[in-house]
């Protein structure tokens, strides 16, 4: 339908109100909020008008600073992003940062997951991919922080009750619990782009991450 749009303003137009309506759900179903349809089009007049004032041709790239004002933690740990991407009817993949405490880029890695789209499992095995692979870099003390309000809730609370779920959690909090240095945050998307946009590339390389691909060159390039 949209190759039947030839006005590149009416195209930026739609495509704008499609991206508001996908991120307004995400923020339904993953942070719990409720807005009506007067915010929903003050964030697509918002949106379209920051696209139309982009260059043409401007590379994706991470605007401000990794953590805004407001997310400040007295800890000491290193930080271990994480976010889920999905395509639906057919796959999905996870983004995975690692800071030092003073916020320096250490690390960076995409996983993908064949036949799983549904977004709150994806982001369950995402969070249980990061804990993974931060055990492998025998790394005992991290916070991990992503944006998906009610995955967390579920794991700091140990919620099993979910029959789709739950297997997933209580995993999630055996390992947590079998390191006391492991904690698990909520920051919200706008603090947790960073493992977004490594999810969104690792999801625009499926059927395989190329093992020679460096998450973290890529990511710098765009910082």
């Amino acid at each position: 339908m949209l190759a039947l749009v030839h006005d590149p303003s009416l195209l930026m137009a739609v495509v704008a109100i499609l991206w508001r309506i996908c991120r307004s759900r995400n923020w339904v179903v993953f942070e719990g909020k409720q807005f009506g349809i007067t915010a929903l089009m003050r964030q697509f007049h918002q949106q379209y008008e920051e696209w139309v004032g982009l260059p043409i041709d401007q590379p994706l790239r991470i605007s401000g600073p990794v953590v805004r004002s407001g997310t400040h933690v007295d800890d000491s740990r290193l930080i271990c992003m994480w976010d889920g991407a999905t395509r639906r009817g057919s796959h999905s993949a996870g983004g995975m940062v690692l800071f030092d405490p003073g916020w320096t880029l250490l690390r960076a890695k995409g996983v993908q997951f064949a036949q799983i789209d549904e977004p709150m499992m994806v982001e369950l095995l995402v969070m249980r991919e990061a804990i993974i692979w931060c055990l492998q870099c025998g790394l005992s003390e991290v916070r991990f922080e992503g944006d998906a309000k009610v995955i967390i809730d579920k794991i700091n609370q140990a919620d099993t009750s979910d029959s789709r779920l739950g297997a997933v959690v209580k995993e999630i909090c055996r390992y947590c619990g079998a390191h006391p240095g492991f904690s698990v945050r909520f920051v919200g998307r706008e603090n947790n782009r960073v493992a977004h946009l490594v999810a969104r590339k690792a999801l625009s390389l499926y059927p395989s991450v190329n093992r020679s691909f460096d998450f973290k060159a890529w990511l710098l390039s765009r910082m």
